[in-house]
């Protein structure tokens, strides 16, 4: 798994393309030639850009559910719907569907963030909204997520 680091801003153009920011494209150069799975995000009006090999991954996890459980049917036709393969082109910019651009509200101005091993892609405004912490306090999130985990020994976390 490739960590991705950053957050970066770029323009979309009428056309719905966005230029790859160079220090993210540089991250994922070993991915360019594999392409990229684009979806709605599960849980944020986003969109989430999976490396190939990532997508190949988590295909494999979603893979295993039984088929013949209808919430995993079901499940399995949500968190696909709307999923492009897409690819940077040689100019950089990657070009975002008519109906993923509807579903994240993408209007001029657009976050790449990284999430781990993927990157999220959000119109400003509303990233700007999703982390300004209005319905949430980050401390106590930081607290439940991660105050049990130290599995490092060395009293960090």
């Amino acid at each position: 798994m490739n960590t991705i680091v950053g957050t970066y801003e770029c323009k979309v153009d009428a056309k719905g393309r966005l230029m790859m920011p160079a220090p993210l494209k540089k991250q994922l150069a070993s991915s360019l030639q594999n392409g990229f799975v684009l979806k709605r995000s599960v849980f944020q009006p986003c969109l989430e850009l999976y490396p190939m090999e990532e997508w190949d991954l988590m295909m494999q996890k979603i893979n295993k559910l039984n088929r013949f459980v209808k919430k995993n049917n079901d499940f399995i036709r949500r968190f696909t719907a709307g999923v492009k393969v897409v690819e940077i082109d040689a100019l950089g910019r990657l070009l975002v569907p008519k109906d993923l651009v509807a579903f994240s509200s993408i209007a001029k101005d657009v976050v790449f963030s990284s999430a781990v091993n993927i990157v999220e892609i959000w119109d400003k405004d509303l990233y700007e909204k999703s982390i300004s912490g209005e319905d949430m306090d980050f401390a106590d999130l930081a607290e439940e997520v991660m105050g049990n985990i130290n599995d490092d020994d060395n009293g960090i976390s």
